[in-house]
This record gives structure tokens, C-alpha cells and sequence, in this order.
């Protein structure tokens, strides 16, 4: 139940650009596990033939590295310790907490033999000084908790549709596993990530003061995972509700509350135009358990909850996402590009209906190209429907080599 789960894609990618002349740069959501991926890889490194001496770590959350806080004195403690003559890998955890530190990162960066890795729990942290300094010097590796293919390895439910369904309901931050038989731990648990992420990663975005507000518009996004959402409606609804605030406002937290990886933006895409389309996008969850924390719920809306899923899925298989427009008011859930091919995906909870079927369905045939479509659904049934293939969910989150 406890194992350390290897998390094997992340590893590859880190492996990948070992030694090349790139700040890696690791983001996601606190607690998705990005310091035991730096575990996972340093040990990887050790087994390589990497000396003790060859690594530095800090952790920036750590109050044994508090003074690290200052830049010139990060800069000064990592330069102490380079090695003379062999490559030193540079791991500084949590990097956000260092005030002006892509002063210290752009300096490191330009001595020889230095492997510099980094993590974030903020993606402003990439739109400031750093980007600017270090254009195209610097590859980003989003963080997800874990799949359902990870979490399959850290749980021990051997019927894989009971498994889905508490991965679906409880989420899959890494530790959580740990309280998957102890629904009140678990709960505290997800309440402390939520809490901390609001505290550090969101308030203290352009220092704004308005907790309760930015709980109301997480709880809102929330309960419309999967639904087309903007500033304006979502300031329409609060002040209907009797708490007036306007859209730009709104506009405000929505980007502090997507730059803490809490939630993800998708845009739309007009498929027969080639367009982007400025109308309102969706907002997806970063733990569907998280969402279920948020909401007090549990197995309600399980056809949006499904499509979060698919959604992260897709993002941790390397597509680029966007939700499509088919024509005639017809809308395709996900159009996936990746190495330059389009995908298009439609997820429904079941389609044993008929009048559901021809209803997913009829987006999809109104696509006249010949990218692969796809239908994902939790039945039981796999097959095609004038080559759109219909895919069981869970076997399609088991198969890796998607």
C-alpha cells in the first residue's frame, strides 16, 4: 500500500534531457510529487555512477535552507559546492520561495558542467525575469498526480472497476493512497492541500486579499467541470447571489487559481475553420477527489468527472488540447494533437442508449477529415461505428502505450 510508485514518464523525460544544456523545470500542483520524483531520480543517478558529491539538493520549503531564501546566497551556496573536474547535478526544490531567484538560476546556468533542475508550484514563476533571460533555455515538464495506471501499482483492489471508481471518487495525490481506508484522514488530508495551495500559491498571487471570494470561484469551477464557463458568468452568478464583483476581478483569480495548477483552461477550436475561438472555454480540476473534497460530494456528475479524467490523461500522455467545434452546434469534447496528428475524443458515462449513442456520435461524423475518433465510455462494449471506435475508459487508462 505504501510502495514508492516509480513514476516512470516523468523519469524518462528528466532522463532524456540528463546533461543537456537546459534548466529543467518541473511544475504542478503541491503535493503531486515532485520532490519524490527528484528522489526517484537522484537515486537513478547514484545507481548510474553518480558520487554523493556530484549532487546538491534544496529544498526551499525546508527550514534547514531558510537563509537559501536570498538569492546571492543560493547562488553562493550551490557555487561552493560545483565539482572541479565532473558534472554536478543542481536540484533546488520548490524554487518559488526564493525571492528574484532566476538571478541566482540564469548566473548558475552559465558555468560548465552544472545540471540544473528545478521545481514550482506557480506558473507565474515562468512568466517573469527567468523566461526572459533564458528563452528556449528551459524545458517544462507539467506534473499530474498519479494516473490510473500508477495508482493501480500503489493500491491493492484487484477488481479494476471498484478501483477506478475510488480513484474517480478519492483522486490520486501520491500520499493520499496512504488513507484510502480511512475516509476522514484522507479528507483531512486533501482539505491541507487545498488550503495550502489557496494560501501559498494563489493569495499570494499580486497579493490578493480575498480568500473567501476565491473559494467561491473554486467552488464554482468545481461544480462545472466540463461546462462552458467565463469571467462574466461566473461574476453574474456571485452577484445574484448577493456578493457583487465584477468580471475583471474574476478575471484575476481564475488566472492565479490555473497558474497554481489547481485548474486547467481549455480553449475552443473551430475543426473546419482552423480557428481558436475567443467564446468561452472549460475548466478542469487537477484531482477529481480534490473536486469532490471541494463540493462534498462523491459519484454525482459522472459523466463530466469522466471527461476531467480523460482530460488529464491526455495531458500526461504529451497532447495538446482543445475542445472542438464541429459545426451546427455540434461540439467534440477533446481535440488532442501530438507530433503534429490530431485526435479527436467524445467521453460519455454509457451509450447502451441508443438515442445517447447517435447523440455522441453525430459531433464526431460531422468531422470530415480522416484523423482518428474516438468514443470512451465506461461500458463494457468495445467497437465501431463507422470508424469511430468505441473504447472502455478504464482499459484505455491501463494501456500505456497509448
Amino acid at each position: 500500500m505504501n510502495k514508492l510508485i516509480e513514476r516512470k514518464a516523468y523519469l524518462g523525460q528528466l532522463s532524456m534531457w540528463r546533461e543537456e544544456e537546459m534548466i529543467k523545470v518541473v511544475t504542478g500542483v503541491r503535493r503531486c510529487g515532485k520532490s519524490t520524483l527528484f528522489d526517484l531520480y537522484i537515486q537513478k543517478l547514484i545507481d548510474s555512477g553518480v558520487s554523493d558529491e556530484q549532487i546538491i539538493f534544496v529544498n526551499l520549503e525546508d527550514e534547514d535552507f531558510s537563509e537559501l531564501l536570498d538569492y546571492k546566497k543560493l547562488h553562493e551556496y550551490v557555487k561552493e559546492r560545483v565539482s572541479k573536474d565532473k558534472w554536478t547535478y543542481v536540484f533546488i526544490d520548490e524554487i518559488q520561495n526564493c525571492k528574484d531567484y532566476e538571478r541566482a538560476i540564469s548566473s548558475l546556468f552559465l558555468k560548465k558542467n552544472l545540471d540544473i533542475y528545478i521545481t514550482g508550484s506557480n506558473a507565474y514563476m515562468l512568466s517573469g525575469e527567468l523566461a526572459t533571460k533564458l528563452t528556449a533555455r528551459y524545458i517544462e515538464i507539467d506534473m499530474l498526480p498519479l494516473s490510473f495506471a500508477e495508482y493501480s501499482e500503489a493500491v491493492q483492489i484487484s477488481d479494476k472497476r471498484e478501483r477506478f471508481y475510488q480513484y474517480m471518487n478519492m483522486g490520486a495525490f501520491p500520499y493520499a493512497t496512504r488513507f484510502v481506508d480511512n475516509s476522514l484522514a484522507h479528507s483531512q488530508y486533501l482539505e491541507g492541500i487545498y488550503s495550502t495551495v489557496l494560501v501559498k500559491d494563489v493569495m499570494t498571487r499580486e497579493n490578493l486579499k480575498d480568500i473567501t471570494l476565491v473559494k467561491s470561484i473554486a467552488g464554482f469551477l468545481s461544480s462545472n467541470v466540463g461546462s462552458p464557463v467565463s469571467a462574466k458568468k461566473i461574476a453574474d452568478t456571485l452577484t445574484s447571489n448577493g456578493r457583487p464583483t465584477s468580471s475583471a476581478t474574476v478575471d484575476t483569480y481564475l488566472e492565479a487559481l490555473t497558474d497554481a495548477y489547481l485548474f486547467y483552461k481549455v480553449n475552443r477550436y473551430d475543426i473546419k475553420g482552423k480557428l481558436h475561438l475567443k467564446s468561452e472555454g472549460k475548466y478542469y480540476i487537477c484531482d477529481t477527489g480534490l473536486r469532490n473534497m471541494i463540493l462534498g460530494t462523491t459519484n454525482k456528475d459522472i459523466g463530466h468527472q469522466i471527461e476531467n479524467i480523460v482530460y488529464l490523461e491526455l495531458l500526461r500522455r504529451g497532447y495538446t488540447i482543445n475542445i472542438g467545434k464541429a459545426g451546427r452546434g455540434a461540439e467534440v469534447d477533446f481535440v488532442a494533437v501530438r507530433d503534429k496528428k490530431t485526435e479527436y475524443y467524445q467521453v460519455s458515462a454509457s451509450v447502451l442508449d441508443e438515442n445517447t449513442l447517435q447523440r455522441e456520435l453525430v459531433s464526431l461524423k460531422q468531422i470530415k477529415d480522416n484523423y482518428p475518433k474516438f468514443l470512451i465510455t465506461l461500458d463494457d462494449f468495445m467497437g465501431d461505428h463507422d470508424g469511430i471506435q468505441q473504447l472502455n475508459l478504464i482499459d484505455w487508462l491501463m494501456d500505456n502505450e497509448t
